[in-house]
């Protein structure tokens, strides 16, 4: 039996097993089951890996995305370059790190804004999912610049106090990179001037449950286009099914 499975601390909030199950059922691939590990320190993927010899694949989720790099016995080019893994590969005892956020991400923004000219965007915060994503954005030529809740946050940052109306008005294309408003934190939301925002404004939401996050709906109610993270979700989970396969 093939083992799959995801890394990640907590685990509360993921579908990944359940995506995964539902997908092994429909499409009969009765010799592979999926299961949640819950590491609170990403140098636990040894232990989990060595535990389970018939492991194939990991998922990699929050807090892990860029600490667990340092774990592996090599990575792939694109997601060296990003900074950032969230698709393991086991294979002849070695563990391969990949990046799929990226492709999830690209392919699911590209369907959101169609043919839409966006030149700039804002990413709010500064972890392992805002670096696919900000990969994504260079790949479309959309400029980019992360919000973040410290001064220390990469060099083309700008903190949360410092959002104005100019800066929306410049800024049509935001993502929240962030766990903020995941469950079972609902209430909660990035802290932006939404009365700037307007028809013109795009928001994505990485966080997928809910569905619809604080955050989209105070976007939506000052009239902005949302999206949350749910066909990012699926579209990675299948690149990273496509690699633990290839």
């Amino acid at each position: 039996m093939n083992l799959f499975g995801l890394i990640g601390y907590p685990l509360t909030h993921s579908f990944s097993k359940r995506y995964f199950t539902e997908k092994f059922e429909r499409e009969a691939i009765a010799d592979s089951r999926y299961e949640l590990f819950e590491i609170k320190e990403a140098k636990e993927v040894l232990e989990v890996i060595n535990k389970n010899p018939n492991l194939k694949g990991l998922n990699v989720t929050i807090p892990h995305k860029e600490t667990v790099m340092s774990f592996l016995d090599s990575i792939d080019e694109k997601a060296k370059a990003i900074g950032a893994v969230n698709v393991i590969k086991i294979e002849n005892n070695k563990r391969i790190g990949y990046n799929s956020d990226y492709y999830g991400f690209l392919e699911s923004l590209k369907r959101f804004i169609g043919d839409r000219k966006i030149e700039k965007a804002l990413v709010l915060g500064t972890g392992g999912s805002s670096k696919a994503v900000c990969a994504a954005l260079k790949e479309l030529k959309i400029i980019h610049q992360y919000v973040s809740r410290s001064k220390d946050g990469p060099h083309n940052s700008i903190l949360y106090a410092d959002l104005n109306e100019a800066i929306l008005h410049d800024h049509l294309l935001i993502i929240n990179a962030t766990p903020r408003g995941m469950y079972p934190k609902v209430d909660d939301a990035p802290e932006i001037p939404y009365a700037f925002l307007g028809s013109e404004h795009f928001l994505v939401d990485l966080v997928y449950n809910p569905e619809e996050t604080t955050f989209m709906k105070r976007g939506k109610n000052n009239g902005a286009q949302v999206k949350n993270g749910l066909e990012m979700l699926h579209l990675q989970a299948e690149k990273a099914w496509e690699i633990w396969n290839t």
